[in-house]
């Protein structure tokens, strides 16, 4: 597997998270008890790496993201846009090995995937707003 397929699956996570209230812990345990994705280490690691650290950092990405937002607020996204946007903005800050445009353009893919229409063109522009505001 990639880290594209692991940042996939773990938005799909996050957002799971987001709709049945669990805790990144119990949400990891079921996706390894119930999936026929196979995962080596090094993938596995980076999604309990990013679930992590997105649930220990919430208040201050989601301050982040809410800063950056124009004319939004964050309770007015949609759960799987604010999933992506999570997990851009926890790699953003957080991890240092990943170039933010990597991130940016990873989350963007997401969005044209997951999201609705202009989600990509509004997830571009809250990003680089973030990045710019570094």
């Amino acid at each position: 597997m990639n880290r594209k397929k692991s940042r996939e699956i773990a938005m799909q996570l996050l957002f799971e998270m987001s709709i049945n209230k669990e805790s990144y812990t119990d949400i990891i345990e079921s996706f390894k008890e119930n999936t026929d994705i196979k995962l080596d280490d090094v993938d596995f690691g980076y999604i309990i790496r990013i679930l992590k650290a997105v649930n220990e950092n919430m208040t201050l990405i989601d301050e982040t993201i809410e800063k950056n937002l124009v004319k939004w607020s964050l309770n007015r996204l949609s759960k799987m846009n604010l999933a992506i946007l999570r997990i851009a903005v926890c790699e953003i800050l957080f991890e240092d090995d990943i170039p933010e445009k990597v991130s940016v353009n990873e989350a963007i893919e997401l969005a044209k995937k997951y999201g609705e229409d202009n989600a990509s063109s509004f997830i571009n522009g809250v990003l680089n707003s973030i990045i710019k505001g570094k």
